[in-house]
């Protein structure tokens, strides 16, 4: 009430002043323009009277002189006139003129001797006269003076009237202004300040949960403030939970990775110690929308993987800059604080050219390595001139990486994926204190597979400048050794699972990667899985009682059309299905640059294409395949409202969206059918576990799923979601940095051996 009170008298004297400064200039304005006009009219009077009044003193008509003085006076505002002798005795006078003008006024007096004509505003007591004064000419000589007395009252009058009026305005004005300004206060400032006030306090006794109502009331003016007060409230909020949860678990001798446990542990293990992620893919991406710029999350399970590890240990991520705005947000160097809602860690961006790109990324990597690895049915294509760009492009990211590390001793790099398999040497031969890991994110093939490619013994020389190289499984490791062990003069040491080269020792160790917990939209919490399907069903034009999903990026390694193909049996074994069950899969178009890439959205779209044609009906399709990229909030949408989730890889190093699945499924239903050529089939044996390529083994999972009781789904998706929840990504990041940090770096002196 007391800033009310104030902000009212302060526009009130505000407003005061205004008027008042207005007022004071109109009516100074207003009394210029009226004796101006008044100054004028006597003027030209003036120069009419002069001869009239020369020629009848000059002819001694006294009587004549009378009759015309008396004739103007009390004319308008013309008080009257009167003429004077060169004695300053009174010849003519009209009778409306005071007394006062019986004597000769001092500059009219002035006007004989001078016999110049003058004109001035006199004042006498309360009244003021303006006085048009004239020399009469009488022969040769001044025969006396003629004074044009006019009133002026009215000037006065009009001042009042045109102070009365403004007085009136500054009362309506003020009234407005105080209307407003309660109107406003209570409405725009009162109000939202106090539900915030308001919500503050129940979130602080604990009346609500932050998770719930993390979205302020309506704030108005002060949404900026609230936006800040509200990630102000979460990080309070997550903070005290996880205090909670930490409590909880000690009680309960457990022993869940949390991002403050990890954080605490990487400070106990590393000291101050630099963490340095290495990655192609950036964790945030700049794009033009329109005139704006907007900070999107690319699509990429390593970046879901990885990001959570330096949002709880800061650090630097080291990427490649692929957004069109990137540039526009990044210092010279190519750095930016992110995440960019609350900054706790850099990220670096590498340029890469046109070439740089195509060869490295397009080429090696992902038409050479990546079919290599992953053994799919699609030959690798390996180009000298890509090969050219590969070793270009570690070289630059080594650069960039060493840049970052500068004055930092024995630094911590996590070098994530076959991108950069060249990149463990190139750092070590520079900082031979670093402590580097490499994380291969695919799988590792069979000797005889990897040795397809012509610069395997270079790839392999390089990723064993590496302390530490990580693998999903242990099927990996020991394909890897055996690779080495074939084509590199080295020593394997298979009781540690190290390689020794040189002087340099390597250990190789399986790091089951995992993601961080999944939290769910609002709109998701608000409503029952069964509701959100219903509403997910209705946004599609679709009619069915059951809902499965896929989400893929559009890769020929993720068995869509196996997927597709399983669907379609399921319906055919099971008609009772049809009308009833709906496939939806979520497809991220990918590299689609490549030849394979691009041929592979039109297979699927053909496929997908031919079974609707044969089962729809005019309400329903058992495949909806929508290719665009969605967010996570999107995507768990989908996850929370599905009977089922199809992952189907034919080769895999771990896949994600397994475990996000399992994750989003916080009510325990819903089941998971899973490639047995996926990593995350080693850890999920609840799972429906499938050969993707057995089509009638991949309709009877659904088909089971299917008839699972709520219970038989609590029970499945309740021990999946335990070995999520004991084997997060915090604990990963844990083991590889304590296994790192364990190690002592090599020496430089054997680093730069070649490959043999």
């Amino acid at each position: 009430m007391k800033i009310t009170f104030r902000l009212i008298l302060f526009l009130m004297a505000a407003a005061t002043l205004s008027v008042s400064g207005f007022a004071w200039l109109q009516i100074r304005r207003e009394t210029r323009r009226l004796e101006g006009d008044l100054q004028n009219r006597a003027r030209v009077l003036a120069n009419s009277l002069q001869d009239l009044v020369e020629g009848r003193l000059n002819a001694g008509r006294a009587d004549e002189l009378r009759v015309l003085v008396d004739r103007y006076g009390g004319e308008g505002r013309l008080l009257g006139l009167a003429v004077y002798s060169n004695k300053g005795e009174v010849l003519a006078i009209s009778r409306e003129l005071p007394s006062y003008f019986k004597l000769i006024p001092e500059r009219a007096a002035s006007a004989i001797r001078t016999g110049a004509q003058d004109a001035f505003f006199l004042t006498q007591g309360e009244s003021r006269w303006h006085l048009e004064v004239r020399p009469v000419r009488q022969g040769d000589g001044i025969g006396g003076v003629m004074a044009l007395v006019h009133d002026t009252a009215y000037i006065g009058f009009r001042r009042i009237g045109m102070l009365k009026q403004n007085l009136q305005q500054w009362g309506l004005l003020v009234a407005l202004i105080s209307l407003t300004a309660l109107l406003f206060l209570r409405f725009w400032l009162v109000a939202p300040l106090a539900r915030t006030i308001d919500w503050m306090r129940r979130l602080r006794m604990g009346e609500i949960s932050f998770e719930r109502e993390k979205e302020l009331p309506n704030a108005g003016i002060f949404r900026p403030l609230t936006q800040e007060v509200s990630r102000l409230a979460g990080a309070l909020s997550a903070a005290r939970e996880a205090a909670e949860e930490e409590a909880r678990l000690r009680y309960a001798g457990e022993s869940r990775w949390t991002p403050e446990r990890l954080k605490e542990h990487v400070r106990t293990v590393l000291g101050e110690r630099q963490v340095l992620v290495i990655a192609n893919r950036e964790p945030y991406m700049h794009v033009h929308q329109g005139r704006q710029i907007q900070c999107i999350v690319p699509a990429s399970g390593l970046v879901t993987a990885v990001e959570p590890i330096l949002r709880a240990c800061g650090g630097t991520w080291v990427g490649s800059g692929a957004g069109d705005a990137d540039r526009e947000t990044a210092d010279e160097k190519g750095r930016l604080p992110v995440p960019p809602e609350a900054p706790v860690y850099t990220l670096r961006r590498v340029w890469l050219e046109k070439a740089e790109e195509n060869g490295f990324y397009y080429g090696f990597s992902n038409e050479g390595l990546w079919p290599l690895c992953h053994i799919a049915h699609t030959r690798p294509t390996f180009r000298i001139e890509d090969w050219t760009q590969y070793q270009r492009v570690n070289e630059k990211f080594a650069e960039a990486a060493l840049e970052e590390m500068a004055g930092t001793e024995e630094p911590c790099i996590l070098i994530q994926d076959y991108h950069f398999a060249l990149l463990p040497r190139l750092i070590k031969e520079k900082r031979p204190d670093a402590r580097i890991a490499l994380f291969w994110h695919i799988p590792w093939p069979n000797p005889e597979a990897f040795g397809i490619c012509p610069w395997a013994r270079e790839l392999l020389h390089g990723m064993l400048g590496a302390d530490l190289l990580g693998f999903h499984i242990q099927f990996h490791c020991n394909n890897f050794l055996d690779t080495v062990d074939r084509m590199l003069e080295s020593r394997i040491d298979w009781e540690r699972f190290a390689v020794n080269r040189a002087g340099h020792r390597t250990l190789v160790k399986p790091f089951p990667i995992s993601i961080s917990e999944q939290r769910p939209a609002q709109e998701s919490e608000a409503f029952s899985s069964e509701q959100l399907k219903e509403t997910i069903l209705r946004e599609l034009g679709i009619q069915a009682a059951r809902l499965g999903v896929g989400v893929d990026r559009i890769d020929y390694t993720k068995g869509i059309a196996e997927r597709f193909r399983g669907v379609e049996r399921f319906l055919e074994k099971y008609p009772k299905f049809q009308g009833e069950f709906t496939f939806v899969e979520l497809g991220a178009p990918s590299r689609t640059l490549i030849k394979r890439y691009h041929d592979l959205i039109e297979e699927l779209d053909t496929e997908a294409e031919r079974i609707n044609r044969r089962f729809q009906t005019r309400n329903w399709k058992p495949i909806l395949f929508i290719k665009k990229h969605h967010s996570h909030e999107e995507i768990n949408r989908f996850y929370r409202a599905s009977d089922l989730c199809l992952v189907t890889s034919l080769h895999d190093g771990m896949n994600l969206v397994a475990k996000e699945y399992v994750s989003a499924r916080e009510d325990r239903r819903g089941s998971l059918i899973l490639s047995r050529f996926a990593g995350a089939s080693r850890e999920f044996r609840d799972a429906f576990l499938v050969n993707p390529y057995d089509t009638d083994q991949m309709a009877e999972a659904i088909y089971r799923a299917m008839m699972l009781t709520p219970e038989e789904q609590a029970d499945r998706m309740s021990r999946m979601r335990e070995i999520l929840e004991e084997n997060n990504i915090y604990r990963w990041a844990a083991d590889m940095i304590s296994e790192l940090a364990r190690l002592r770096p090599s020496s430089a002196a054997s680093t730069s051996l070649p490959a043999s």
